[in-house]
């Protein structure tokens, strides 16, 4: 049996490519993970997913999933795989991110937190065993321990008050992981977070707390919340120092394709966002061109592809003329044509870094592509 995770080229920097083994399949690294946050990437079909974008492994939420459909519905259908016919890998979060972010309808103590659901205004509460038992159901091969992730900017005593909560959290996710088996058959694997928001010294801590717990992999979370650029890039690099080399490194929550490529030259191996398809739906395309707002008067005419550069099937079925007319129109399949674009991008953008790392010229590369990444088109 192959481990869960093999390195197969270094860098003369912290840029790895590796391979991620799990029972649903198996992963290349470095991997950008498209968000199915409630059992879909949104406006997009599964089989698009595996056949157009190439995605490897996507993401559910705990959060949203136990709110709907609920755990009773996810059993009986035999788990999320099965649920919405997928059968390669899935990574689920805690739900700590989204607690976070329902500041105003929350109350968090040591137990957990009680939150009020943003459906129907129901009260609901989740703790680190909770967030197991939730995540057992759902059964994801990749599951994340529950944590607090605090705001930016954040005053240090909170900062440092909540990543020992965080750890205290965390003992009590491994402990309540041992003792409860996997229901479906496959192998779950649970995956600590980081936190200590951007207090070098309190990330120092945190990173080495969850070094010793020797899971099979590890998070950074509590970044892409604000903060600029430049502490997300610093917190990491210090963060990936720390962090066992032998063990993939998921940075929560990012990002542009930029931030992508400079995460994966400070020792990423996983990395997941909202964005491309977000920003796909408000009509802004990545390309290796640069950014293209689908709106603007100037694709009116512009037969050429969406993007000459690239290799998904919707760069050679679409001209820019035709998906600005459809965003124009508000046609729903506009939406739809622009998110399957930014996740093949996404997508090919990682494949493309991972074919330089083992060239061996990755950074030379990264440092060339980036500035016309950046550009807005």
């Amino acid at each position: 049996m192959s481990p869960f995770f093999e390195i197969n080229k270094t860098t003369t920097g912290k840029a790895r490519a590796g391979t991620i083994s799990t029972d649903h399949g198996t992963i290349q690294t470095p991997i950008f993970m498209p968000v199915g946050t409630v059992a879909s990437v949104k406006t997009v079909h599964q089989r698009e997913l595996k056949e157009d974008i190439k995605a490897q492994i996507i993401l559910g939420n705990t959060y949203h999933l136990n709110l709907r459909p609920k755990m009773e519905i996810m059993q009986e259908a035999g788990g999320l795989h099965k649920f919405m016919n997928w059968d390669l890998p899935i990574l689920t979060d805690s739900g700590g991110y989204q607690v976070f972010s329902l500041s105003k309808s929350r109350k968090l103590t040591e137990e957990g937190v009680k939150f009020k659901s943003h459906i129907d205004g129901s009260l609901h509460f989740i703790s680190p065993e909770k967030s197991m038992e939730i995540q057992r159901q759902i059964g994801a091969d990749i599951f994340m321990a529950f944590d607090e992730c605090t705001p930016y900017p954040c005053d240090y005593n909170l900062a440092k008050d909540s990543m020992e909560m965080t750890h205290r959290w965390l003992k009590r996710c491994i402990n309540w992981t041992n003792e409860n088996p996997e229901i479906y058959g496959h192998k779950q694997r649970l995956f600590p977070i980081v936190q200590g928001s951007t207090y070098s010294d309190l990330r120092k801590i945190s990173a080495e707390f969850i070094s010793e717990q020797n899971a099979e992999g590890n998070a950074i979370g509590g970044l892409s919340v604000g903060e600029p650029e430049e502490e997300m890039y610093r917190i990491t690099d210090e963060v990936t120092d720390i962090l066992p080399k032998d063990k993939p490194r998921y940075l929560m929550g990012v990002g542009t394709p930029w931030n992508i490529l400079e995460s994966i030259g400070l020792g990423v191996d996983m990395m997941d966002c909202v964005m491309p398809t977000r920003n796909a739906r408000n009509a802004m395309l990545f390309t290796w061109n640069g950014i293209m707002n689908m709106k603007n008067k100037k694709w009116e005419n512009d037969f050429s592809n969406l993007d000459e550069f690239g290799t998904s099937y919707v760069d050679s079925a679409y001209s820019k003329a035709y998906v600005r007319h459809l965003f124009v129109a508000k046609e729903y399949l506009a939406k739809q044509i622009a998110s399957v674009h930014n996740l093949a991008f996404y997508l090919e953008l990682v494949k493309v870094a991972r074919e330089h790392i083992v060239a061996g010229d990755f950074y030379e590369w990264k440092d060339s592509v980036i500035p016309v990444l950046k550009q807005r088109l």
